[in-house]
């Protein structure tokens, strides 16, 4: 019987986890997880393009820009992925992550921030005909944050997604992009928090948990669906009222595997609603470059209705307990139940010795 001790408070450590990893998959499966899917839209060989972070379109013309050390100047590409022309970045860039556009206008997102020490970061408006542009600096209400996903819905405000593994804010401004001071800076506001499924999909850099880190953002031309990525997930809601921020304070309307690629960070929505994403070269600087692939409009459209309630900030009102908040209670439970278990096991030694 004391060899039982040990696998019986394991057995139920199992049982007890069981249902926790049932939940971290249920969720992704609830909201429309499809298996991965997109076909190769073009490939990109100039190398300038190694650590391609953005993508925006403008009409039928696609434009680029890589991220930190490469972000002095945006590519223009031609349907091969062939540059055309490069355009100059007129700010002097701290880390460009992401790359939108409205009004025929680009958008620099020179948001990212790895050690999380900018006092504020800032956008890079840009008109590609003529080059000029100018910074609109904004300011997080909570501290420094890492991001790298910039979205710009219908009413014109930005709306930018944090990087943080736990759970990624959600901020924008109550103004639009056009009417942003120069150089600011101007407020951001808290809106939602987004916490990404632990999907298992494969691709990503290695050693990082790349299911659960926000890496870029898009919206239609016509405003009515956005999308966040992951290094190996888009996650897409259906828009009203050009509200980006308010739909992503919801569950996504349904989930997409992303191709398998080295590091995906971009997306950007092509004029007929089809999803373009891309990645860098990764870790190995002889690799060739990633192709860039395109997810068709009619497979990446919302499964279900939105429900236009919103879910509350998490700071005003604490979210319900996630799956990436659960399974490790549940992990901590398991644990104590085998502790349990090993010392129930010393006691009936050492009583037995006696």
């Amino acid at each position: 019987m004391r060899r039982a001790a040990l696998p019986v408070a394991v057995a139920v450590g199992a049982a007890v986890l069981a249902p926790g990893i049932a939940v971290a998959q249920g969720e992704a499966a609830a909201q429309g997880e499809a298996a991965a899917q997109g076909e190769v839209y073009c490939t990109p060989t100039d190398p300038g393009l190694a650590e391609l972070s953005g993508l925006t379109v403008i009409g039928e013309t696609v434009y680029a820009i890589g991220d930190s050390g490469a972000d002095d100047r945006v590519a223009q590409l031609d349907p091969s992925c062939a540059v055309t022309r490069w355009i100059p970045n007129p700010v002097d860039p701290y880390d460009v992550e992401d790359l939108a556009s409205v009004d025929g206008r680009l958008v620099l997102a020179d948001i990212g921030d790895n050690d999380r020490r900018r006092d504020t970061v800032g956008l890079v408006r840009l008109d590609p005909e003529t080059g000029a542009g100018d910074l609109a600096r904004l300011t997080y209400p909570d501290g420094a944050h890492d991001a790298e996903a910039l979205l710009i819905g219908g009413d014109g405000r930005p709306v930018i997604v944090t990087k943080d593994g736990a759970g990624s804010g959600v901020y924008s401004t109550d103004v639009a992009v056009a009417d942003l001071p120069s150089p600011g800076p101007t407020a951001l506001r808290r809106v939602a928090e987004f916490v990404p499924d632990d999907t298992g999909t494969a691709g990503g850099p290695p050693l990082l948990a790349g299911s659960s880190l926000v890496t870029g953002g898009a919206v239609t031309a016509d405003g009515t669906l956005a999308a966040l990525r992951t290094y190996t997930d888009v996650y897409l809601w259906s828009v009203s009222d050009g509200d980006v921020a308010g739909a992503l304070g919801r569950p996504a309307d349904r989930v997409v595997a992303a191709p398998a690629r080295p590091q995906g960070e971009a997306a950007a929505f092509t004029a007929e609603g089809d999803l373009l994403l891309a990645s860098e070269q990764g870790l190995d600087p002889a690799a060739p470059l990633p192709p860039v692939d395109v997810l068709r409009a009619a497979d990446i459209a919302p499964a279900r209705t939105s429900d236009p309630t919103p879910v509350a900030d998490t700071e005003e009102a604490p979210a319900e307990p996630t799956s990436s908040i659960l399974v490790p209670l549940v992990v901590a439970a398991a644990s104590v139940l085998v502790i349990v278990g090993v010392t129930a096991l010393l006691v009936v030694r050492v009583f037995r010795r006696r």
